[in-house]
């Protein structure tokens, strides 16, 4: 194990806000405060930001895989084409984040809330959407092969083009034309 796998920054008040390109990985960085940083391209793969305030961050391209988001703020934030893969994002605020091309593949959503995030052709098998609020979001064309939706909201959800194969337990209304 590397030094920087234990290090931990909370509390550490040092400005991480353009730390484009850096390498974060699996660093404690749980409940910073990071409004509005700019942390494109960075790797964060398995660091803990566990309610940090990403709210209008850009963490475009970024590499989250098998971070821990629960709880985190990112609302606003630009997640353009980000990799977020096995992260946990269960209870996180997305409101209006932009997702469009990220993968998500076997992330855990369980609870978030995605009120008008915008996650066309975005990759989202597998996804743990248990509960979440995707009021409004627009899906055209993203992948939800295997995705969990049980309890999920989708009232006034664009779902055109939207790959829904095998994806299950949404009973609450049927699917709009254009979804597979």
């Amino acid at each position: 194990m590397d030094d920087k796998t234990r290090c931990t920054l909370v509390g550490a008040g040092l400005d991480l806000g353009r730390l484009q390109d850096g390498d974060l990985k699996g660093m404690n960085l749980q409940g910073l405060p990071l409004v509005s940083a700019h942390l494109t391209g960075a790797g964060l793969a398995g660091a803990n930001l566990t309610g940090a305030d990403l709210r209008w961050a850009d963490l475009a391209e970024a590499d989250f895989s098998e971070a821990n988001l629960r709880r985190a703020d990112l609302t606003g934030a630009d997640l353009t084409g980000a990799n977020l893969r096995r992260a946990d994002l269960s209870g996180a605020r997305l409101v209006g984040a932009n997702l469009t091309g990220a993968n998500l593949r076997e992330a855990d959503l369980s609870g978030a809330n995605l009120i008008g995030a915008d996650l066309r052709g975005a990759v989202l098998r597998n996804v743990d959407f248990a509960g979440a609020d995707l009021t409004d979001a627009d899906l055209i064309g993203a992948d939800l092969t295997g995705a969990d939706l049980t309890g999920a909201d989708f009232a006034g959800a664009d779902l055109t083009d939207a790959d829904l194969t095998n994806a299950g337990n949404h009973t609450e209304w049927p699917w709009p034309e254009g979804v597979k």
